[in-house]
């Protein structure tokens, strides 16, 4: 197996090194990764079958990525919402914390590809020690999420000594790392990281999963180190266009999560960023998903189907219909369609 840093190092970064059966046939493929960094390490190319298949879609880039003028660059409003750079304080006892200008894989889909993996995203030992700063002075702040880019690409010292750090700030009560490394390049997560990381409970991982052809051995593998500290790991998947827009893929997809001591935690509609409106699909397609789910599938491999609000509004949960009406009763609509009705209690 090769090490991680080896894996990294070999990445593709330029459209004219990929494989000719990959290649885009757009030659203004240059144009897009001026704006929007490519990086797809030999690993997660690995992956791919054939040009256009899902693990193709999320890696390669597209000309489409240019001829977007319906997306906003910032949907999130995440500029506005950061009280000192590179730490975002939307909810009040929440705030997510970016440690890490880069990722293994950049995703065209990303929220933040206007900056992660370019020079408008700088992060130093300053800039954390600021944001460690903030988090000192905001005692409502209790749960910190770090993010980036992706925290597991820091070195083992450098996670150690960020979450220490956090770890003596007495209002701190939760820390949680969103990753996507186990999916993209699931070699990161060693032995040695997960005993790192085991040290710092509660901490909870969300990973980053959208296709079952992303849970290979090595994922597997890689979450079971995870687990194994006593880590809760859960799944943030985003509805894309053509990767996962299919009912019984999705439910594949949840199911083969939970047989990696993965919960299925969130499916996000696709953020509104500029650069990604291909892949945006209707949100009745991720509804009739979640009804093709709810009742056909445990619980367990029912995650909430949301949109993150443009503007900072906060993710708002979406839920299919099922008729419900409260008059006397409760009167609604079971899953495969039968009329009920639950009594009024007293």
């Amino acid at each position: 197996m090769q090490h991680w840093k080896t894996l990294l190092k070999n990445s593709i970064t330029d459209p004219e090194e990929l494989p000719r059966e990959l290649k885009g046939d757009n030659s203004s493929l240059n144009k897009v990764t001026a704006l929007y960094p490519m990086r797809v390490n030999p690993y997660y190319l690995s992956l791919i079958r054939q040009k256009g298949d899902p693990i193709w879609l999320q890696a390669i880039p597209d000309s489409r990525e240019l001829q977007d003028t319906t997306c906003m660059e910032d949907p999130l409003n995440e500029e506005e919402l950061s009280p000192i750079p590179n730490l975002i304080h939307k909810y009040p006892d929440r705030a997510l914390f970016l440690v890490s200008s880069q990722c293994a894989m950049y995703c065209r889909f990303c929220t933040r590809k206007r900056k992660v993996g370019t020079a408008r995203m700088t992060i130093t030992r300053d800039t954390i020690r600021a944001g460690l700063d903030y988090l000192k002075k905001t005692p409502a702040i209790r749960d910190v999420l770090i993010s980036g880019g992706d925290p597991l690409l820091l070195s083992d010292d450098q996670l150690d000594w960020i979450l220490g750090r956090l770890r003596k700030i007495p209002s701190i009560e939760i820390i949680r790392i969103g990753s996507r490394v186990p999916c993209t390049l699931p070699q990161r997560v060693t032995v040695q990281l997960a005993n790192i990381l085991k040290r710092y409970h509660p901490l909870y991982i969300n990973l980053h999963f959208n296709h079952p052809d992303e849970i290979t051995p090595e994922a597997s593998l890689a979450c079971a180190r995870l687990a194994n500290a006593g880590i809760p790991l859960g799944c943030q998947t985003v509805l894309l266009k053509g990767v996962n827009d299919n009912p019984e893929i999705m439910k594949k997809l949840m199911h083969k999560l939970l047989l990696n001591r993965v919960k299925p935690y969130y499916i996000f509609q696709g953020d509104m960023t500029q650069g990604t409106n291909h892949f945006r699909t209707p949100v009745e397609k991720g509804l009739n998903i979640m009804k093709f789910m709810i009742g056909h599938t445990s619980g367990l491999a029912v995650p909430t189907y949301a949109v993150d609000a443009p503007g900072g509004g906060g993710k708002i949960p979406l839920l299919p219909d099922f008729s419900v009406k409260l008059e006397e009763n409760l009167t609604f609509t079971s899953y495969h369609g039968l009329a009920c009705t639950y009594m009024k209690a007293g």
